[in-house]
């Protein structure tokens, strides 16, 4: 049997083809050397070619023939056979398939071999549907298209590109909660680890008319409220394990679409936060925020619903945001940009990180610059007093560097720009809802390197079992919708399962 289906390999035509380029190409060193890149071109074609073929032959296995079949409980009955083209990962592939429909319904119609192969939005083959979602998760759907052609594999069109995110991120959504600890099980929690940082931060994206809403029960509290026409704030979230030496071992990114008070994105940390802490209560967690009061409430009721002693936590302000507002202060009090703003900035940044008590000298400094000021430039060096006064007990710098803790908040701001801005905020863009977080869903996994685990889980949701019925001691082709006869089931659940049935191969 090996033997034969060797040789039914070999008697291939594509592969008949490809052996006949081969010896013509050695025939072509006669006349010199010949061109390499047109010789790779032409063989990476005949490949794909095969590949196309066999494909074919392999789709063709996954469709039935049979009176009856049950998917999810339901009875289904053919109702015609008919040729479908899918795309494959070495282009498309064109087969025969048979389509059913519920039994006195007119229901939308299935087809089985979609079931049974996992076909991705009744088009991609799934190892298509993981290289286009990847792409696409990275380039705009024009890009990622031209990108395909100059690869020579599949070419998939804007358009399905364009659908693929949106389709895979409602299938992430309707398990979202279930999958993302399926992902969460499959991981360990770094040895090394020592302190683990929760951060939230947000940046303004176009959303197309119909997703900015601005009515008063709709409008979420927060800069998206008050941000340019058209735009809203996209939510972003990170958590970040440490070692000891302040270096990241692990990082994991969230973003969603703009909600009410970041619920979604809420959830999502708290989940994070909470499968962690049960791993490794000894962590140090420490709350990384730019100061914004929505992204401290939002980590502060994290913290509360975990139930942990409050002492255990540590909130820290980025020190960079500190600075931007010391650097204000300075401007306001020695004159913008001059000579002597910048020295005192560097002075006063100097102690603000490394001097025990910093923020208090900060504070002490600015307030005599205050109490000598008048008018405007009162004003402002006010506002940056009342800052530091505010956020002084988040600002004990030298402290938390001796402790190993993170004082600055980059990672959620790079993230930001990595999951959104370099995506999602190129000229002309506007975004709704379901485009906007199928690219953020792909991207947030992909950047936490989830990708493979998540993509497992993606394809087997696009699998559904197929039971084909059949009366016993009947013969199967025999079988009318009227016949008395008992029916069994038999479970299709691979390839080899069809051998009892009438394929429609």
């Amino acid at each position: 049997m090996e033997l034969c289906h060797k040789n039914s390999i070999l008697e291939n035509p594509a592969i008949q083809r490809l052996g006949q380029f081969v010896r013509e190409r050695q025939k072509q060193w006669v006349d010199g050397v010949p061109n390499l890149e047109v010789y790779e071109r032409e063989l990476h074609e005949r490949m794909m070619n095969i590949e196309c073929e066999l494909m074919g032959e392999e789709l063709a296995r996954y469709d039935v023939s049979v009176e009856q079949i049950e998917v999810a409980g339901e009875i289904y009955r053919p109702i015609l056979t008919a040729t479908e083209t899918y795309l494959s990962g070495a282009g498309l592939v064109t087969v025969g398939r048979h389509l059913y429909r519920p039994a006195g319904r007119g229901s939308k119609s299935i087809c089985p071999l979609e079931l049974r192969a996992g076909i991705v939005a009744g088009y991609f083959t799934p190892r298509a549907a993981r290289q286009a979602a990847f792409v696409t998760a990275q380039l705009t759907p024009g890009e990622s298209a031209a990108l395909f052609v100059e690869l020579e594999s599949m070419r998939p069109s804007r358009a399905s590109l364009d659908r693929l995110p949106k389709i895979l991120s409602a299938r992430w959504e309707q398990h979202r909660q279930d999958w993302e600890s399926a992902l969460r099980a499959q991981e360990t929690v770094p040895a090394e680890a020592t302190v683990m940082a929760i951060s939230v931060d947000g940046v303004m994206a176009p959303m197309k008319a119909g997703a900015v809403k601005r009515n008063a029960k709709q409008a979420e509290p927060g800069k998206h409220a008050s941000g340019p026409t058209g735009n809203r704030e996209i939510g972003c979230g990170t958590v970040v394990l440490y070692d000891a030496d302040g270096e990241r071992v692990q990082t994991l990114r969230y973003g969603r679409m703009p909600e009410n008070k970041k619920t979604s994105l809420q959830q999502q940390l708290y989940a994070e936060v909470a499968s962690i802490v049960a791993i490794r209560p000894d962590l140090v967690r420490v709350h990384l925020a730019d100061g914004a009061k929505d992204n401290w409430r939002l980590m502060d009721e994290i913290e509360q619903m975990l139930k942990l002693p409050s002492q255990t936590c540590v909130k820290i302000l980025d020190f960079y945001h500190a600075c931007d507002h010391l650097k204000n202060g300075c401007d306001a009090a020695w004159g913008e940009s001059t000579a002597r703003s910048k020295a005192e900035f560097e002075r006063l940044k100097t102690l603000l990180k490394e001097a025990d008590q910093g923020a208090d000298l900060v504070i002490r400094s600015l307030k005599y610059q205050r109490d000598r000021a008048r008018g405007t430039k009162r004003q402002r060096l006010e506002a940056e007093l009342t800052y530091f006064r505010n956020q002084r007990l988040h600002m004990d710098y030298a402290e938390y560097l001796c402790q190993g803790l993170p004082i600055a908040s980059g990672v959620v701001e790079a993230a930001c720009k990595t999951l959104v801005t370099q995506r999602m905020k190129r000229s002309g863009m506007a975004w709704a809802a379901a485009g906007g977080q199928g690219i953020l869903t792909l991207r947030s996994l992909i950047q936490s390197d989830r990708w493979p685990s998540a993509w497992a889980l993606l394809r087997t949701d696009f699998c559904k079992p197929v039971v084909a019925l059949k009366t016993t001691g009947t013969s199967q082709t025999a079988m009318s919708s009227n016949s008395s006869n008992s029916w069994t089931s038999i479970a299709l659940t691979e390839p080899d399962d069809f051998a009892r049935l009438p394929l429609a191969i």
